[in-house]
């Protein structure tokens, strides 16, 4: 499955490169770059940055914080951390091209002493116990079926009184997701839990749960604003296409009925690990 999930978003390769030239096609100095320039493909999770400096502000941040970046694909999430709370991020990505190319990424940023990235399986993750002083975790799980190890193992690492935000995809009332979506082309690789089967899980692998915010109807607005300026201005260079290819507008359009008819949802989590 692990081989799968990986092919899923390793496409045919040469990421960074790719990457690299749609910002050259739009004009962009890969020497003078900035997290605006950046945003529509290293945080192409729903809605954006905005959405991970939510999570940024009940995470207990400080300079000098160790944070966990689970699931951290090409590390905007982990730079948006480092740069507003000038703390180091670790992140960890099951993709070993995600990983080179959020490397490269950082580099163009100047970003490369503050992240750092390596490959490894989130349900066994390669670090001692009591490491990182928070984590976090953003569209990651609806690849993963064991999600009772992962948070489990996240706990583990995770100091007395850390906090751990979780953002994720989740099942919906309205009905089975629709595919291809940016996490699987198929359902073979797609796993969402329910709102309620998280608490359980959350609870269950120890956490202590402060907040839960379901995001949905924003979610919703803002991937119909996203696509309205997109076919107001005309396609983007820089946009998710360079990951996912010609599926990518049916992905949208997939994702955007499902939030319509709550086939998926997006809900938060914000927990505490135990003292």
């Amino acid at each position: 499955m692990s081989k799968d999930v990986s092919a899923h978003y390793s496409g045919s390769g040469g990421l960074a490169e790719k990457i690299a030239d749609s910002l050259r096609s739009a004009g962009k100095d890969l020497d003078k770059l900035t997290a605006a320039d950046l945003e529509a493909i290293d945080e192409f999770h729903f809605r954006g940055r905005a959405a991970t400096l939510e999570l940024a502000r009940q995470m207990r941040l400080h300079d000098g914080s160790r944070v966990l970046d689970i699931g951290s694909g090409l590390g905007g999430t982990a730079r948006t951390l480092a740069s507003e709370y000038n703390c180091h991020v670790v992140g960890l990505d099951l993709t070993q091209e995600f990983c080179d190319a959020a490397a490269v990424i950082s580099g163009w940023v100047n970003m490369d002493q503050q992240v750092a990235f390596q490959q490894g399986d989130a349900t066994n993750p390669p670090f001692a116990d009591h490491h990182f002083d928070a984590a976090i975790t953003v569209h990651v799980a609806m690849n993963i079926p064991a999600k009772d190890k992962l948070y489990e193992q996240t706990r583990r690492v995770l100091k007395p009184g850390g906090i751990f935000a979780v953002y994720d995809i989740l099942q919906g009332e309205g009905g089975e997701a629709m595919y291809p979506a940016p996490w699987a082309r198929e359902p073979s690789i797609s796993y969402l839990a329910t709102a309620d089967e998280m608490k359980l899980l959350l609870s269950g692998a120890g956490f202590k749960i402060l907040d839960v915010h379901d995001s949905t109807a924003e979610s919703l607005n803002w991937l119909e604003t996203r696509t309205k300026r997109l076919a107001q201005s005309g396609p983007s260079p820089i946009t998710t296409k360079v990951l996912f290819g010609d599926e990518f507008s049916q992905m949208t359009q997939n994702q955007k009925r499902g939030l319509t008819e709550r086939r998926i949802r997006t809900v938060s989590f914000i927990c505490e690990a135990p003292g």
